[in-house]
């Protein structure tokens, strides 16, 4: 049973505040160390890659307990599959997009396009064989998806997606997209299901990083061959409601964290990009 870290008076608001920059800071520093240092690992390929990433993921983690008392707990662990597995994952906050590497040990995520063309980062990315895609292109982005999956599938490897295709803030309305069914429809491979309650300590478009305990739970994975409505209905119902549980068994232990959550209620999606992915 993992012991919440409890309040004190180091989390006063200026505390809060000085903890998140100095985070920040060595976050974005170590990341940029890390990607430097690592250009040789890129001669191992994708394995070298891997590498790289998760010592990246190791000292975030690390940082963010020792600098912010937040830490990373992982459930439902015995919920996930050898080999080949789409995994769709609820998406708050950036905490998750190097949390969730610890389970994957070779991956591929669906990503924007024009992350690839950010120095160093981007010649990680494409090295590594993940999935970058122009949303602005429609279905056929979408078919590029597909084919991209197949083939990453057919190597036994794991294909990350984010079902709403963007971070959404805890308790905002599900905006599941059509993506995530497609892939399922032709993979012929389970689907784990992946809930989460990262954004109510690391918000999207903020730099504060509340204390506290963020949650990544692994479900029970859903098995192929459903039709295309059963599936997309029961992988929404699956994370959202276990969404919900943890959101309220956070509230539970910092009532603050409501706010959060009636903001997020309140979300309006009118700057989300359009696309099906």
């Amino acid at each position: 049973m993992t012991i919440r870290r409890p309040l004190s008076p180091k989390d006063s608001p200026a505390m809060l505040v000085v903890r998140s920059i100095v985070f920040n800071i060595l976050f974005y520093v170590t990341l940029f160390v890390l990607m430097v240092v690592g250009l040789p690992a890129m001669l191992g390929g994708r394995r070298g890659v891997f590498v790289m990433a998760n010592a990246w993921r190791v000292t975030a983690v690390w940082l963010l307990e020792t600098i912010c008392g937040l830490k990373v707990e992982y459930r439902g662990i015995e919920n996930v599959p050898p080999g080949a597995v789409l995994i769709a994952a609820k998406h708050q906050s950036f905490l998750e997009t190097f949390a969730l590497l610890k389970y994957a040990p070779d991956f591929a995520i669906i990503l924007k396009k024009q992350l690839t063309y950010i120095p160093f980062f981007g010649l990680y990315l494409i090295v590594s064989r993940q999935i970058a895609i122009d949303r602005t292109r429609g279905r056929q982005a979408l078919q590029q998806i597909i084919d991209a999956s197949r083939v990453v599938f057919a190597a036994g490897r794991q294909v990350f997606i984010y079902p709403e295709g963007t971070r959404r803030p805890p308790g905002a309305p599900p905006k599941y997209k059509t993506g995530v069914t497609a892939i399922y429809a032709g993979a012929g491979v389970p689907c784990l299901p992946v809930a989460l309650n990262t954004g109510l300590y690391w918000r999207r478009r903020g730099f504060l990083r509340r204390p506290g305990v963020a949650v990544i739970e692994y479900l029970p994975p859903i098995e192929p061959g459903l039709d295309r409505n059963a599936f997309a209905a029961r992988l929404q119902e699956a994370i959202e409601t276990a969404c919900d549980r943890l959101n309220a068994e956070a509230v539970a232990h910092d009532p603050a964290l409501a706010a959060l959550i009636a903001e997020g209620a309140a979300y309006d999606h009118s700057d989300e990009a359009t696309s099906t992915a």
